[in-house]
């Protein structure tokens, strides 16, 4: 039960983080200045430091929980893992410290912009994902429920 809650909170947690970055991105970049712009990439690398943790938590606990069953909702949620893991690690990240990295340098240029809408894009697939693997979740905690 322990791990069970610990796996619900990090996901969550690990989802409110992309939500907030991909907002707070979104609403600087067509609202504010490029001032703005530059605290919301700066502000999006030093949350990394509880970022990563909920992800690897939420891997960590989920896998020690799903074991090798083959029930579909678990399969379907161990699909979608590996997208989100390698999006975070491969585009995600490293977008968001070439982007905090440019626009500390005032180089709001086509190549900032260009990484700016595939950071968006790759967030946007992560929430999608994780958003259904929330909602497969709370259906299996449901099926434990009943007697």
């Amino acid at each position: 039960m322990m791990k069970r809650n610990v796996h619900a909170v990090a996901g969550v947690f690990a989802f409110l983080f992309i939500a907030m970055f991909w907002t707070s991105t979104v609403v600087a970049e067509l609202f504010l200045d490029h001032s703005a712009a530059t605290s919301v990439k700066v502000a999006i690398t030093y949350a990394f430091i509880a970022f990563v943790p909920c992800m690897a938590i939420t891997g960590a606990t989920g896998f020690a929980m799903g074991g090798k069953s083959t029930f579909p909702i678990l399969v379907a949620k161990r699909r979608r893992m590996p997208i989100i893991g390698a999006n975070g690690l491969l585009v995600l990240i490293p977008a968001a410290i070439f982007l905090s990295i440019k626009a500390q340098a005032g180089e709001f240029d086509s190549m900032f912009y260009t990484v700016q809408v595939l950071e968006l894009l790759a967030g946007a697939i992560n929430l999608t994902l994780m958003g259904l693997n929330i909602r497969d979740g709370r259906q299996m905690s449901r099926r434990h429920q009943k007697p």
